[in-house]
Parts: structure tokens; C-alpha cells; sequence
């Protein structure tokens, strides 16, 4: 079976709509949402609209941080966060703000965890940017394979039977072997706000009879989900770092 990931996605409706179809001509045959749907970006109801298409199709969700937020608090967040957030709350309707609030913080699905920040406690919504976070993330878990968002950084860490960490940048469109004697920590890239310096939207693939993991990137009209921004008066900032993905 070939799975895709998707994370971080913050309403994000052209780079989401660009991965989803990617996804779609690869052949994946399940959806994996990691959390973040909105926040930041200006199509929210859209997004939310097809996250919840997707969640009856039988897609697994976890909730995200900013998900959180929007029936929460925003303590932790810098302000261009706070003001999107703000907005975002006036743009969903109760159905999308009942459904973020019933998604768990994490899930199980066979060998696999879906986490949006990381397994020894998804409430702190700690940035996995080392290997002293995945090592705590993956003594947290029995799973093998752990998925996770939050960073917009693609990242990829394992830890041996002998407990020696790995991590490694990854390679988009290279086939990475998941081998059975590691268990493995996938930090995925950002689908609406990529910030490793390439704005190209992020997901990845994972085929489970391989046992492989693929990393995906995809160009999508930038200038196109930059202008929404500005047309909402969310801030400016939001909308330019879309084109330098930082």
C-alpha cells in the first residue's frame, strides 16, 4: 500500500490542492493528515472543508497545535501566528471547529504513530531539531515508525537496537529504506509553509510493502496563495515568506 503523508498544511489551499493531486498520479492509496490545517494562510474553510472530505473517505488525523488554537489558547505564538489565528476563527463555520476539536493528539495504526509534534508529550508541542528530541520521542514509543510534522523541515532520524541515533537530511524523490532492525522518526516538510529554504510544497510517500519512504516536493502557484493572503489583511510577512520558503 502507498501512503501519503501530509502535514502542516495551514490553509494553504493551492499547495495542498498541488500535493493531493501529486499524491493522487503516484498511485497513493491512503491519506495520512498530521495536523496543522490552518493558521497562517487565508483559504481555511476550504482546506477544512476537504480535510474532513478526506477524514470520511477514511483518511487518520491527528490534531495540530494551531488547530488547537482555534479553540484555545495562543499563548507561545508570535504575533503574525495570533493575528491569523484570530481571523481563522471567524472564517469556520461550527462543523470545522467541532470536528478540530474531537481529533486526539496522537494515533496508532499498526506500527505506525501520527503525532503532528512528537510522542513523549504531544500537549507541549515540542520542534523535533535534533536527535536529542527524536531520541525522546521514539524511548516515548514502542512503534517503529513514527510520523510527525510541526518543524517545516524535512528530517529524518532512526535509532538502533544498540540505542545509536542517526539523522540525516533527506533527499526529495529518493527512496529511503525503513529497515526493520531501527525504528524510525519521519519529520515531515511542510505542505502550506515549507522553511528549509526551498518554498516548493512538501509531503512524502510511503510504501508499506517496500518499506521504503519517499519524500515529495511540489512547485505550486505561490503568487496565487501569497496574493489571498494579502487580500484577507492578514500580515504581509505571510505571505512574502511563501516565496523563499523560511
Amino acid at each position: 500500500m502507498l501512503i501519503a503523508f501530509f502535514a502542516d498544511i495551514h490553509a494553504n489551499r493551492q499547495a495542498f490542492e498541488a500535493c493531493l493531486a501529486h499524491a493522487r498520479d503516484q498511485g497513493a492509496e491512503r491519506t495520512v493528515l498530521l495536523g496543522d490545517y490552518v493558521g497562517y494562510g487565508a483559504d481555511p474553510d476550504w482546506v477544512m472543508q476537504r480535510v474532513m472530505d478526506l477524514a470520511a473517505d477514511g483518511a487518520a488525523l491527528v490534531l495540530g497545535n494551531h488547530d488547537a488554537a482555534v479553540g484555545g489558547s495562543t499563548n507561545g505564538m508570535n504575533i503574525e501566528a495570533r493575528v491569523a489565528i484570530e481571523w481563522t476563527r471567524t472564517e469556520l463555520g461550527k462543523p470545522a471547529r467541532d470536528f478540530l476539536d474531537a481529533l486526539p493528539l496522537s494515533r496508532t495504526d499498526g506500527d505506525r504513530l501520527y503525532v503532528h509534534s512528537e510522542a513523549s508529550d504531544p500537549k507541549k508541542w515540542i520542534y523535533v531539531t535534533g536527535t536529542l528530541e527524536a531520541a525522546n520521542s521514539l524511548s516515548a514509543t514502542p512503534a517503529h515508525l513514527t510520523f510527525c510534522g510541526h518543524v517545516h523541515r524535512p528530517a529524518l532520524y532512526s535509532l538502533s537496537a544498540t540505542a545509536k541515533m542517526t539523522s540525516f537530511t533527506p533527499t526529495a524523490g529518493a527512496a529511503v529504506p525503513l529497515l526493520p532492525g531501527r525504528r524510525w522518526l519521519a519529520v515531515l516538510g511542510a505542505v502550506g509553509q515549507p522553511r528549509d529554504g526551498n518554498p516548493a510544497a512538501a509531503y512524502a510517500l510511503y510504501d508499506t510493502g517496500r518499506g521504503e519512504l519517499t519524500y515529495v516536493r511540489v512547485p505550486y502557484d505561490v503568487e496565487t496563495a501569497a496574493a489571498r493572503i494579502r487580500k484577507q489583511g492578514l500580515p504581509v510577512w505571510l505571505a512574502d515568506r511563501l516565496f523563499v520558503g523560511k
